[in-house]
């Protein structure tokens, strides 16, 4: 499968409330990432940068606004299962992975449900293993991995329907600095190799200045550059 070029994001005016409008997590957020560029989103804890991935990755809705994803109104989605199986891949600062499960078969959980034959899944899930620099542990289980490695496994996980967006949730939060530098490496030789759009919160300040450009989130708002 030969890849393809990363989405643009833009959200325009978006408004997300939490207990029953009382906790207002984004008031007017605006924004633009454009296609295979690395963004970071950056600011104090509670600001709503995880809020702004969530919606973007259509994990939930928002209450005003609008927002698009490769020229895709998600208010206009008919099956946002669909949309996050195939356009969006995900990854978390904990990374979730299933501890029961190898490393490929972790990775191969996208692809369940997509009606690709389980010969091709298991094909595809070693590739992605290979390509994050953990061939040789790919028949391991996540409590024999390092946190480097797990996160890794995440990211394989992530690639494996070749997303045209990659959204992270603080990806080195839980890892020590060397190996956050080599996680953020992984993530930028992916859209360099991919053109995968990445879309980046940290609270880390090597990882945003890992991106191309950083966003800074503060009260609801997208703060002036």
């Amino acid at each position: 499968m030969s890849p393809r070029r990363g989405a643009a994001v833009v959200l325009d005016g978006v408004r997300k409330a939490f207990d029953g409008g009382r906790i207002e997590a984004l008031v007017d957020v605006s924004l633009r990432v454009e296609a295979g560029e690395v963004v970071a989103l950056v600011g104090p804890s509670g600001c709503g940068k995880s809020t702004v991935l969530n919606l973007v990755g259509a994990l939930d809705v928002s209450d005003g606004g609008s927002i698009e994803v490769g020229g895709q109104r998600l208010d206009q989605l008919v099956d946002p299962g669909a949309y996050r199986a195939t356009t969006v891949g995900f990854v978390f600062q904990l990374h979730n992975l299933i501890p029961t499960l190898t490393a490929v078969q972790n990775v191969q959980l996208p692809m369940i449900g997509r009606g690709i034959p389980r010969g091709e899944r298991r094909a595809r899930a070693r590739e992605a293993v290979r390509a994050v620099g953990l061939e040789s542990r790919a028949d391991s289980h996540p409590a024999t991995l390092s946190g480097g490695e797990r996160q890794r496994v995440a990211i394989a996980r992530a690639l494996v329907n070749d997303p045209a967006l990659v959204l992270a949730d603080e990806p080195t939060g839980s890892l020590d600095a060397e190996t956050g530098a080599h996680i953020l490496e992984l993530l930028r030789r992916v859209r360099d190799e991919r053109g995968t759009t990445v879309l980046l919160v940290t609270n880390d300040d090597q990882a945003a200045a890992a991106a191309d450009r950083i966003l800074r989130l503060r009260h609801g708002r997208i703060e002036p550059a």
